[in-house]
């Protein structure tokens, strides 16, 4: 069995992909920023401190929940596209309706503009979310399969970055009305990129075998994992005979969503996958995030200066998301996990302590330390579960159930974000740092599950990670057995000498 090559054109193919990631990272984290921009209440008379304060959390809230509603209309919508219309149109579609949603919110000249804009944008984001980590991981090879869906994560990451510093170069614009819109309206860019790119992608060859382009297929295996010591292109070959065999075997399996959950397997792989993206999302994350700026606000630090820790968090952040996806092929995705939500818990703890103790005061030193336990939470959330979660969730399903799995995957992110942001405001108004405990118990208690009950995929090619959840796998010699076969070659070489 042949070594699978990693390309330098697979690198830029994946990496150009994920601008879709940085497209979600964005657009999810765009409108935290825009709270913090005193021109953005003042337009749509929205009052924070006088006798109207409830209505303008309750648009708040609304903002953040229609966004999430959209996020699981599109995780359900876009599996029935990635596989009918395949990979790369779904996303082109995609890119269309982020653009059109972006410019809806730009434009937006009353409340129910804007609504309506956030809705559909969370319809794209969340289509966004699940066809760019599929389709990097169908074009990834084992070996570092981790590393490149890894920079799904961070580029979210590094988009929710470029968000903070957006929101805070605006703050200083003359026009007020300037300073929000122009927030909304670079929302267009990365999609419009990659929309404008997506001709020179190629399909998914996984795509393409399922629907019998096999030729096709092997041209795009090729070229993406060509090898100079692999003339014949023997790699790519046997990668394209494994793929086909496992799909010959996978079409012998019910089809349809309720026949598929019926099968022990598929049901536990769709369980794992729903489950992580909650834990994940349970750590607060996204409520940290989204309403940072409000947090910072609570601990007793006004003006510009919100958005100054906000965008450097959010670039510390990315910096956490890329070390994390170097390591992950060597330590192993449950490993990362759980440590990482086990961190995120404890550091929302010790945050919670600030905030019951010292939050709206004036002492510097408590206020401090609660700025700095958001930092650390981070830490551990994005080297550890931000890229890693979505890594495990898009190699634990076949490739004929691998859009449905994402997208029901990615529906759990986006139903806990749902349910995080748009209760966070009422509940912050009235019970304070208790809401934070959510956020404590969750991960800390989902920790265990994974660590003892979730199976490691490490170094496993897409076809062979059935072999864990007790499928029959087609391949004519499993990476397992290869290595244990080099293992056995090398011991009788050294008997013999």
């Amino acid at each position: 069995m042949k070594v699978i090559a990693t390309t330098r054109y697979n690198f830029l193919l994946v990496f150009f992909v994920a601008l879709g990631s940085f497209t979600y990272g964005f657009n999810s984290s765009i409108m935290g920023t825009v709270f913090g921009l005193p021109s953005f209440y003042s337009y749509f008379n929205l009052d924070t401190t006088g006798p109207k304060v409830r209505y303008a959390n309750d648009i708040i809230g609304a903002t953040q929940g229609l966004y999430s509603g959209g996020g699981i209309f599109g995780c359900c919508l876009i599996a029935w596209l990635a596989d009918k219309l395949g990979r790369k149109r779904a996303v082109q579609l995609v890119c269309t309706i982020c653009v059109v949603s972006a410019i809806l919110q730009a434009a937006a000249v009353h409340i129910g503009m804007l609504l309506v804009g956030r809705f559909f944008n969370g319809l794209g984001a969340g289509m966004m979310n699940v066809v760019v980590p599929l389709y990097q991981s169908e074009i990834s090879p084992p070996g570092n399969r981790g590393r490149l869906v890894g920079s799904h994560g961070f580029l979210i990451v590094v988009g929710y970055s470029v968000a903070g510093w957006t929101g805070l170069g605006c703050y200083f614009e003359t026009d007020p009305e300037i300073q929000w819109r122009l927030c909304l309206a670079l929302q267009v860019v990365a999609p419009l990129l990659l929309f404008v790119g997506t001709p020179w992608m190629p399909e998914s060859p996984r795509w393409l075998i399922q629907h019998q382009h096999d030729e096709k297929a092997l041209e795009i295996l090729c070229n993406l994992h060509c090898n100079p010591d692999d003339t014949e292109n023997t790699a790519a070959r046997e990668e394209c005979h494994n793929i086909r065999s496992q799909l010959q075997l996978d079409a012998t399996m019910p089809q349809g969503m309720i026949a598929t959950l019926k099968v022990p397997s598929y049901r536990k792989r769709f369980l794992i996958g729903l489950f992580v993206q909650c834990v994940a999302q349970s750590t607060g994350v996204l409520v940290i995030n989204n309403y940072q700026i409000l947090l910072y606000k609570g601990l007793g630090i006004t003006g510009w200066l919100p958005l100054m820790p906000y965008a450097i968090y959010a670039s510390w952040a990315a910096i956490l998301n890329w070390a994390g996806s170097m390591v992950v092929d060597r330590v192993g995705r449950i490993r990362m996990l759980t440590i990482g939500v086990v961190g995120c818990g404890l550091m929302v703890s010790c945050e919670a302590a600030m905030v019951a103790t010292y939050g709206g005061t004036s002492n510097r030193v408590g206020n401090g330390f609660g700025v700095l336990f958001l930092f650390v939470f981070v830490t551990f959330y994005g080297s550890c579960v931000d890229a890693i979660s979505y890594v495990y969730c898009s190699e634990i399903f076949p490739t004929s159930l691998r859009a449905q799995g994402m997208g029901f995957s990615i529906i759990g992110l986006f139903a806990m974000t749902l349910i995080y942001t748009q209760s966070a405001p009422t509940a912050f108004a009235h019970i304070g740092w208790r809401f934070y405990l959510v956020f404590i118990l969750v991960p800390i208690g989902g920790a265990p599950v994974m660590y003892f009950f979730f199976p490691e995929t490490k170094g496993l090619s897409l076809e062979e990670v059935g072999q864990l959840f007790g499928d029959e796998v087609s391949e004519d010699m499993t990476q397992e057995q290869y290595r244990n076969e080099k293992q056995e070659v090398a011991g009788t070489k050294m008997e013999q000498v």
